[in-house]
């Protein structure tokens, strides 16, 4: 099957509900762009973090929803709807942070089997040393390729998109 449409039809879909037969290749071509933005500056930002921090960007991204969150906790329940992670591998990720020291995991008192993950003072200095290494990737690497007005319509049109409100 091929990923473009016949753009002889007319409407693109088959005669029952199955959707769209394929994309058009601009379609394409801007899915692909998409995807290759985000991979891009994804690594980049890695890259920085592990190089100047020894911090993957998914352990980053976990410290910054822990000190986002009141009291810089949050059940491993929210905090996986929250970061781009399995719950397995965010199981495995708290277990290294923790034996960093970066989070503590805490028993919930109101559900026994709720556990939360806490930020701790160690990890918010990491995240507070990390934090400037992150911004400037991502000025570098994505906004200051913008020009005026293009921030504010890119914002614009993301929103459009089913984006979990969480992340």
């Amino acid at each position: 099957m091929t990923l473009l449409r016949d753009e002889g039809l007319a409407t693109g879909r088959t005669t029952g509900t199955t959707g769209p037969i394929g994309l058009s290749a601009e379609e394409l071509a801007v899915w692909r762009m998409l995807q290759r933005a985000q991979v891009h500056i994804t690594r980049h930002l890695e890259a920085e973090l592990l190089l100047a921090h020894g911090l993957p960007l998914a352990s980053y991204d976990v410290l910054t929803q822990l000190a986002e969150a009141p009291d810089r906790r949050l059940r491993m329940n929210d905090l996986a709807g929250r970061v781009l992670l399995s719950r397995s591998g965010l199981t495995r990720l708290i277990d290294r942070l923790q034996r960093d020291g970066l989070v503590a995991r805490e028993a919930c008192a109101s559900d026994a089997r709720g556990l939360f993950a806490v930020l701790t003072d160690r990890g918010a200095a990491r995240l507070t040393e990390a934090t400037p290494t992150y911004l400037r990737g991502i000025r570098s690497e994505f906004l200051d390729l913008l020009g005026p007005g293009e921030i504010r319509l890119v914002r614009e049109m993301l929103a459009k998109l089913p984006i979990t409100a969480a992340l």
